[in-house]
């Protein structure tokens, strides 16, 4: 691939210019194969919730607790000696990249296991199971349990599982779901709700787009849409929309922060378009409507995905709502497509999306929120990674209008995964490994 790109910060400053597209490849950049690796690796241990499960006798999850079950055990006041533990439990050599770090002042834990443990592994649940396993150990040792409370000790740390799958009700979180709750082949880093990308970015909106749109593209590789092709299209879009190549998504919303609306951030993105001629005016019709034509069709499609983010951030952050952003991902494709007679971001397939999700998320059925949808999703599954970046925004922007608040959701995994720069600055770090 021949394509040339700037890199600018969600700030709009240059971090690197005339990268070859190909650098910014899950493939290839170092940033984004760290990503996923510490993605399979990372999990947060919720002490607190350990420790109060224990006190209380209420395990797993909805009203469920054992009278006379319960135990007495300080966990925060042991936390350093128990995270010891852990390590020595995950470690597979000395030395190795096992690493567990006490947060929160003993609350939380950010468990990584080691690579070698994810290398003999067929699935990603390894980083979760090996966790929850540690620290029911670590637990047991700390406190010398005996076996009539050791169920107890599992229970709070497990939750439900293994009597459901899930593990409901357990103190052991990763940013991924269970593989069975996947939507089909090479959806786990598209099972990602918006809620967690806004709270491990720390609410910033270009940077949780960022992080949606590395995820999904990475998605998109995984389950065979991005060969041939279509591995330009793909990494157009990512580069445009979710890494704001050549500055287009930051200028465009400050060209229409203060007053703009849908409609004019159409115009600026069109305009932008003609002017690096990316189309061009084609047929004229006897109205005077101009037909516009695409001299490179995968590049169109990158900035409508651009522009469909800005009008995203131009909007919802005028509400401070994020329940606008469903509506947005449909009209700001619809106006498009009647300006210029081309297809809208992803061939109409986010424009599609949006009209279910607007019912599921807040119309007559209003199921959820927005924060609680992601790309795996059976409502919002269909654009090819597209428009769960505009909502990872949206959420970010929101002022707290959700039912489901990123931090009822999503408190411990932003605690946790927050902490570390490729989820927290995914646009720096990706441009730091070019």
């Amino acid at each position: 691939m021949s394509d040339k790109i700037d890199l600018y910060s969600d700030r709009g400053v240059l971090l690197k210019s005339d990268v070859d597209l190909s650098a910014v490849s899950p493939l290839k950049n170092a940033a984004m194969q760290r990503l996923i690796a510490l993605t399979k690796r990372t999990v947060a241990v919720n002490l607190a919730g350990i420790d109060n499960a224990l006190k209380t006798g209420k395990v797993g999850s909805g009203r469920r607790q054992i009278k006379g079950r319960e135990l007495n055990y300080d966990v925060l006041g042991n936390a350093s000696a128990i995270a010891d533990k852990i390590k020595s439990l995950l470690q597979v050599t000395p030395g190795d990249d096992t690493n567990v770090q006490v947060l929160g002042g003993g609350k939380q834990l950010l468990v990584q296991i080691p690579t070698s443990r994810v290398n003999a592994a067929s699935e990603f649940v390894v980083g979760l199971t090996g966790a929850a396993a540690a620290t029911v150990e670590a637990l047991i040792q700390q406190f010398n349990v005996g076996i009539v409370e050791a169920p107890m000790i599992h229970a709070s740390v497990w939750g439900e599982y293994p009597q459901t799958v899930g593990m409901n009700g357990g103190n052991v979180a990763s940013v991924l779901n269970i593989p069975q709750n996947d939507e089909g082949l090479g959806f786990a880093l598209r099972n990602v709700m918006a809620n967690h990308l806004a709270v491990i970015t720390k609410r910033n909106a270009m940077n949780a787009a960022a992080l949606a749109s590395i995820y999904e593209q990475i998605g998109e590789f995984e389950m065979g849409n991005a060969i041939g092709i279509f591995e330009r299209h793909q990494l157009l879009g990512m580069a445009y929309q979710g890494l704001n190549a050549n500055n287009l998504v930051y200028e465009t919303v400050k060209a229409n922060g203060k007053t703009g609306t849908i409609g004019t951030v159409v115009q600026s993105l069109v305009a932008k378009a003609l002017e690096d001629k990316v189309i061009k005016a084609d047929k004229k019709l006897p109205s005077g409507y101009v037909m516009y034509d695409a001299n490179d069709v995968s590049k169109w499609n990158a900035y409508a995905a651009a522009g469909v983010l800005a009008a995203t951030m131009v909007n919802c952050g005028a509400l401070r709502g994020a329940q606008a952003v469903s509506s947005t991902l449909l009209y700001f494709n619809d106006i498009l497509e009647k300006e210029t007679a081309l297809p809208g971001c992803d061939f109409g397939r986010v424009m599609g999306t949006a009209v279910g999700f607007s019912f599921f998320s807040h119309s007559i059925y209003g199921g959820g929120g927005p924060g609680v949808f992601n790309g795996n999703h059976v409502v919002t599954r269909h654009s090819r990674g597209f428009a769960i970046p505009c909502v990872a925004a949206a959420v970010a922007l929101d002022a707290g209008t959700q039912m489901f608040t990123p931090e009822m959701t999503s408190g411990l995994v932003g605690a946790i995964y927050g902490e570390i720069k490729e989820f927290r600055e995914p646009i720096v770090s990706v441009a730091e490994a070019v």
